[in-house]
C-alpha cells in the first residue's frame, strides 16, 4: 500500500523559514510528478506547487512564487518543499501527494489529478 509521509512541520516566525520532507513507501516519487497542498484552518485544500517528473518543472500557485520553491533528493527519493519568508496566512497543514498515473507532461496544481495523500504535517507561523 502507497503511504506518503510529510515531516518538518513546526511552529515559526513570521519571516522565517522551514523546510518540509516528503517520503513514501511502495511508492518511488523519482518517477513520479509530487504535488504539495495545503489546508488552513477553516478552509479548503488549496495547491501550493509541484514538481514534475519529466525534468523535475516546478509550478506554483502566486501565493507560494518567489517564496516557495520544491526540489527532489534522487539519493533519499524524497520531496522537499522550502518556505521562505513565512507569514501567518501561510499557517495551514501541508500535505504531499502522487499521481496513480505519470502523464507525460507538467505537473497539475488540481487536487482531483491526485490520488494518494499524506497525512499531513502542520506549519504555525506565529509570533
Amino acid at each position: 500500500q502507497v503511504q506518503l509521509v510529510e515531516s518538518g512541520g513546526g511552529l515559526v516566525q513570521p519571516g522565517g523559514s522551514l523546510t518540509l520532507s516528503c517520503s513514501a513507501s511502495q511508492f518511488t516519487l523519482r518517477d513520479s510528478d509530487v504535488a504539495w497542498f495545503r489546508q488552513a484552518p477553516g478552509k479548503g485544500r488549496e495547491a501550493v506547487g509541484c514538481i514534475s517528473r519529466r525534468d523535475d518543472k516546478t509550478d506554483y500557485t502566486d501565493s507560494a512564487k518567489g517564496r516557495f520553491a520544491i526540489s527532489r533528493d534522487s539519493g533519499d527519493d524524497r520531496v522537499y518543499l522550502r518556505m521562505t519568508s513565512l507569514k501567518p496566512e501561510d499557517t495551514a497543514v501541508y500535505y504531499c501527494a502522487v499521481p496513480v498515473l505519470w502523464l507525460d507532461r507538467i505537473c497539475q496544481l488540481i487536487e482531483s489529478e491526485y490520488d494518494f495523500w499524506g497525512q499531513g504535517t502542520q506549519v504555525t507561523v506565529s509570533s
